[in-house]
């Protein structure tokens, strides 16, 4: 009975460079036909894309909101209700709020921006707090707004004033929560 020829030294070499070489050869080999990874967003994407830095937006405390925050890159996620928020409005503005907070150590990264007349439901005032309002002075914004009554969309715009995504009225708050846990790490 005759062994088994044992690979070689020069052979062993060539298996373990073809561990390493394997995988460069697959990115490129899909990279050469045109293949590329696509990560699903729940939100809409903005087409073109634009900058915010030129929306001015008046705050109720006074002053102007500032785009580009001075101290550390932070993103504005905006809350753009239609006629008479009530109920379902302030029950998204709650959800909204909610998905900041899933961001843990990360939620100061997050400014909630709501741009119109806060809600009078009572239920509202746990937690309107946390948003800073205020008021698209131009109306730059109205396009993103809805027209149906007690409703409410999004506008998630990046530290460098690029707008991202738009979240229409009736959007799925649980998806807009993933969004922002995928972006803000």
């Amino acid at each position: 009975m005759q062994d088994k020829p044992r690979p070689t030294g020069r052979g062993k070499l060539i298996l373990v460079m073809l561990v390493f070489v394997a995988p460069f050869v697959v990115a490129g080999l899909l990279t050469v036909s045109g293949w590329q990874p696509t990560a699903k967003g729940n939100g809409l994407p903005i087409e073109p894309q634009r900058s915010f830095s030129d929306v001015r937006i008046d705050l109720a405390k006074g002053g102007s909101y500032v785009w580009r925050d001075p101290s550390e890159p932070r993103l504005t996620l905006i809350a753009l209700p239609g006629p008479g928020c009530a109920a379902r409005c302030v029950d998204t503005l709650l959800k909204m709020r909610n998905a900041r907070i899933t961001l843990n150590r990360n939620s100061d990264r997050l400014r909630l921006l709501y741009l119109g007349e806060p809600p009078t439901d009572k239920a509202a005032d746990a937690f309107m707090g946390d948003y800073i309002i205020g008021k698209d002075v131009d109306g730059k914004l109205e396009s993103f707004r809805p027209t149906e009554p007690d409703s409410v969309s999004a506008v998630f715009v990046e530290s460098n004033t690029t707008a991202l995504a738009q979240y229409p009225a009736g959007f799925d708050p649980s998806g807009l929560r993933k969004d922002l846990q995928k972006v803000i790490k």
